[in-house]
């Protein structure tokens, strides 16, 4: 074997393991963060309706979501007989890797690689609304009109909420003079969190971002009451998990998507700067919860008026505004 084989070998060898590890790390702490906010939700609600909870499986049924956890993974994974099966298996696995890719992204204290991309921000963006494409195919494919109905709705809920986040990060954009997520940070370091600079812009992002993921009250494509389960009904054990794990992890990402872009990110006093991107994503993610015991249920034609009727032309004018007043500050 050459030298430049020997190398090259060594090179391909080192990339598989370091790719390999951090997948383990990624996926290891992504497990722990869907257990922790079931059980976390859980304890809210609880709290919300004078209950308690969880509390036999472990301190404060800390160890309850471990348990369903092995019960999901003891099931038997059932499959309808008519359903268009290469799409019903593969529906779970492209929920779950967009969601992971996007987890990999965010920059959790500014010094990554993907920090530098200058147009990190559309990527992030893209890829996260990319899993609908996923909602769609495991609702189509189940040969369930309940399934199918909850996929259309959650593919008609999603591009219509994608706008305004869209329109609200590009206000942000607008103000920082890039796409850059490290640079968008350094620019509130340089003057104070966007959330005071652009309280409508996060508002209509946080908005757009609990209906993305399904979160209530813009719950319908999967209402229990009308449509038994939406474009999951026909799913089992760790095929079912999936879908919800993908649904955790994207609210943690958006809430931290969210703090970088309203919040000032890593930035903060004594404590490290992941430490505090991961208190504000996890505050944002309290606060879908709050929403979620608190607000009725919106019917599907309110949910996308309020989209399309008010959330989207707020939007408009907010950044026609923004670029107004950009150019005078500068």
């Amino acid at each position: 074997m050459s030298a430049v084989q020997a190398w090259l070998a060594g090179y391909i060898t080192w990339t598989l393991a370091t790719l390999l590890l951090g997948t383990v790390v990624i996926m290891g702490y992504l497990t722990f963060n869907t257990l922790f906010l079931i059980w976390l939700e859980r304890k809210v609600s609880g709290h919300i309706q004078r209950r308690y909870g969880p509390m036999e499986v472990g301190p404060h049924g800390a160890l309850q979501t471990v348990a369903d956890m092995l019960k999901l993974l003891g099931k038997q994974l059932l499959t309808p007989v008519a359903v268009d099966r290469f799409v019903y298996v593969a529906a779970p696995l492209l929920i779950f890797l967009p969601t992971l890719c996007v987890a990999s992204l965010i920059p959790v204290s500014g010094a990554e690689a993907f920090a530098q991309m200058p147009y990190g921000l559309i990527v992030i963006i893209a890829l996260s609304g990319f899993t609908v494409i996923a909602i769609f195919m495991a609702g189509w494919s189940s040969n369930n009109k309940y399934a199918v109905l909850g996929g259309m709705r959650s593919v008609s809920q999603v591009i219509a909420y994608e706008i305004p986040i869209l329109l609200a990060a590009l206000s942000v954009v607008m103000l920082a003079g890039s796409m850059n997520l490290r640079e968008i940070v350094a620019a509130q370091a340089r003057g104070v969190p966007y959330l005071l600079v652009q309280p409508v812009a996060a508002l209509l992002y946080f908005i757009g971002i609990t209906a993305e993921t399904n979160r209530a009250p813009f719950d319908i494509p999967e209402a229990e009451s009308e449509l038994v389960g939406g474009f999951h009904t026909e799913y089992s054990g760790m095929r079912f998990a999936l879908f919800f794990f993908a649904e955790y992890t994207n609210m943690l990402v958006l809430g931290a998507l969210g703090a970088t872009l309203f919040l000032g990110g890593w930035l903060g006093p004594w404590l490290p700067g992941p430490a505090w991107l991961l208190l504000k994503a996890y505050a944002l993610v309290f606060v879908m919860m709050w929403m979620r015991w608190t607000f009725p249920r919106l019917r599907f034609d309110q949910l996308m008026t309020l989209a399309w009727k008010l959330l989207i032309p707020v939007a408009l004018v907010n950044l026609v505004v923004t670029a107004l007043l950009v150019p005078r500050a500068g």
